[in-house]
């Protein structure tokens, strides 16, 4: 689930969020993105993603080496198996842009998505899109309190990156929210019509309790460095069908407690 800036096709995506107690930076939430890309577009292509940070710079992104880039498959095998659609639904750094590469993509982070536009010619040619004003508009007027990070990639092939693995200060400690946010045609999203779910959402959270947490199986190799950032239990659903448009959220409290049931979808304001 994510939002293209023009025709793409995303599959096998899982989404992560786990809110982790970090012995250097306190309470922070982790969030984890994984797909399959293909670019439908005639040149190049970006995925947006809204991300519910107070501040978010390259250095708050996890660096992956090879023997670590499953991490979140190891999340999903704890899982394995579950029962589809289990989820029920309840309800409808300065002002710059920063830029960097990651894998298959060339990273945009902006505090405010006006400024995208401009800061594109630092975009290698070949990754450079276009955005729609429309769909830049959208994001400054329904999440002036996210940062947005833009993707920018140009494979005609499927592509399977390695995860997107950050850590942030929660803008909203009583609440985990993860961007699932959908539409793939470059437009603006639209809020009115359900969409097509076909993914893996996984929680973690220290010191939470109940059944629906399952251990994970990180390899012993992995660095400490890497593993202080992830979740020694996790629990989640793989959800398919059709759903309303928009994040998946619950409240801490409600998490802690496995109380995944009480996961809702969330449309922007």
């Amino acid at each position: 689930m994510c939002v293209s800036m023009d025709r793409a096709a995303f599959s096998g995506t899982t989404l992560f969020a786990g809110r982790r107690r970090h012995p250097e930076h306190g309470l922070i939430e982790v969030l984890g993105y994984q797909n399959t890309a293909v670019n439908l577009a005639g040149g190049p292509n970006a995925m947006l993603l809204h991300v519910p940070a107070r501040a978010l710079t390259p250095e708050n992104f996890l660096a992956l080496r090879p023997d670590e880039a499953d991490v979140l498959n190891l999340m999903v095998d704890a899982l394995t198996p579950v029962p589809v659609a289990t989820m029920d639904w309840m309800g409808a750094a300065g002002p710059g842009v920063r830029v960097f590469d990651h894998d298959v993509y060339t990273v945009l982070l902006a505090e405010d998505p006006a400024l995208i536009p401009a800061a594109l010619d630092r975009v290698p040619p070949h990754r450079r899109p276009r955005p729609d004003p429309e769909l830049m508009d959208f994001y400054a007027t329904h999440f002036p309190r996210h940062v947005v990070i833009l993707c920018c990639f140009d494979n005609a092939d499927a592509r399977r990156a390695k995860p997107l693995l950050m850590w942030y200060e929660p803008d909203d400690p009583d609440r985990v929210v993860v961007p699932a946010l959908d539409c793939h045609t470059g437009g603006a999203p639209r809020l009115d019509e359900p969409v097509r779910a076909d993914h893996w959402v996984v929680f973690g959270a220290d010191g939470a309790s109940g059944e629906a947490w399952e251990p994970v199986a990180y390899p012993g190799g992995m660095r400490y460095s890497l593993r202080e950032y992830l979740p020694d239990a996790v629990a989640g659903s793989y959800v398919s069908g059709a759903a309303p448009n928009g994040d998946f959220a619950i409240a801490y409290d409600d998490l802690l407690a496995g109380r995944l049931d009480r996961v809702e979808r969330l449309a922007p304001s």
